[in-house]
């Protein structure tokens, strides 16, 4: 896409020059040639992420983004690009942006529990909807209105950049057969998952990414949940521990957000806003296709390589859990007039995507898999 954009970007340069030199009065192929100079107006932005440098998908992506935003705008608009502690500290970011130190951030809008607690609604909801039902609650569902309404008071505009898609549901270092074995369990694990465990009797731990494989070799943690195969063996944790269980019931398409200072976006001319959501747009879908592609090569591999005993959770687990966050949720709602309407809008559009997922989607899936069909 990146090469595509660079190509209009320069065939839109020739066109300029060869307008210039075809103006009323001026024989063509003569006077000057005119090459044009800077933009008349410069942006000069400054953007923080809560992802370590060179990070693959998460830092990356937001390199890439920041690039497209160049590129598009002619220069227009520039982002220079600070990672986790190059400029602020990752869970600053929102902070950061709120008050105009920088322009923009990405990140995870669970990060901010805290401060806003319905924002988990737009990161990841335990047994929630996947990427798909995400992006179309989003997008054509209301999500994103919801979601700058949320953020309004915090002086910042978001947008949706990334999926992780369908997380994993973490390394053991033991079997789980049933929910009495979460009791008393020391899982790193965020958000309204690490309150679901919480519930089930076990110890919710929040850790940096670069602390896990130590911790969890060393017997410090018990489990941990990361992201996927793809980043899960970069990290290391296939060599950790020996059971990575399935599906990743806590973060079943964990969407990542860009958030932007809302002074400094009603700055923006209304073209340059525009090639701000199309970019990120543009970066949420190449995200989510990247997690999904580097995660089928990686379990394939680990599959391959037979150290691990790749695991379903128990059914019996699973409906406990769901039971529990069901529990966690509505404890949420009764203490939060804002989470109690995200909860609720959240709710019904979940229903109408189960339900057209069952005739659509699901029904394919389970004819797909009848013996003699599909090849």
């Amino acid at each position: 896409m990146t090469m595509v954009i660079r190509l209009a970007a320069a065939s839109a340069a020739v066109l300029v020059l060869a307008l210039a030199g075809c103006e009323k009065g001026t024989p063509e192929g003569s006077g000057p040639v005119v090459v044009a100079g800077p933009p008349a107006t410069q942006f000069n932005w400054k953007m923080v992420t809560t992802w370590p440098p060179n990070f693959p998908i998460f830092q990356t992506g937001v390199d890439r983004f920041a690039d497209d935003v160049r590129v598009m705008s002619g220069g227009e608009l520039d982002i220079k690009v600070f990672a986790g502690n190059e400029l602020v500290p990752p869970l600053q970011t929102f902070d950061a942006v709120s008050q105009g130190t920088v322009e923009m951030g990405h990140g995870a809008a669970y990060y901010w529990a805290g401060k806003v607690p319905a924002a988990q609604f737009m990161s990841a909801v335990p047994f929630g909807m996947t990427a798909k039902g995400m992006h179309s609650w989003f997008y054509s569902g209301g999500g994103v209105e919801l979601w700058r309404e949320l953020y309004e008071p915090f002086n910042l505009v978001p947008f949706p950049m990334g999926n992780s898609g369908v997380q994993m549901g973490g390394w053991f270092n033991k079997r789980i057969d049933s929910l009495a074995d979460l009791k008393g369990l020391k899982m790193r694990i965020p958000g309204l998952g690490g309150r679901v465990l919480d519930k089930a009797g076990g110890t919710p731990v929040l850790m940096a990414g670069g602390e896990i494989y130590t911790a969890l070799e060393r017997g410090t943690l018990d489990a941990t949940e990361w992201v996927g195969p793809y980043h899960d063996q970069r990290l290391g944790l296939d060599r950790a521990a020996d059971y990575y269980y399935y599906p990743g019931w806590h973060e079943p398409g964990t969407a990542l957000e860009l958030i932007v200072n809302k002074g400094a976006w009603d700055s923006l001319p209304e073209r340059l806003q525009r090639i701000v959501r199309v970019a990120a747009m543009a970066t949420n879908l190449w995200a989510y296709s990247q997690f999904e592609t580097l995660n089928l090569k990686a379990l394939r591999e680990l599959r391959q390589e037979g150290r691990v005993n790749i695991l379903p959770f128990p059914d019996e687990v699973l409906v406990e859990l769901r039971r529990l966050t069901r529990e966690a949720l509505e404890e949420e709602a009764a203490g939060d007039a804002d989470f109690r309407r995200v909860y609720e809008a959240y709710k019904a559009f979940r229903a109408d995507n189960d339900a057209w997922n069952e005739i659509s989607d699901d029904a394919y899936h389970r004819a797909r898999g009848l013996e003699g069909v599909g090849g």
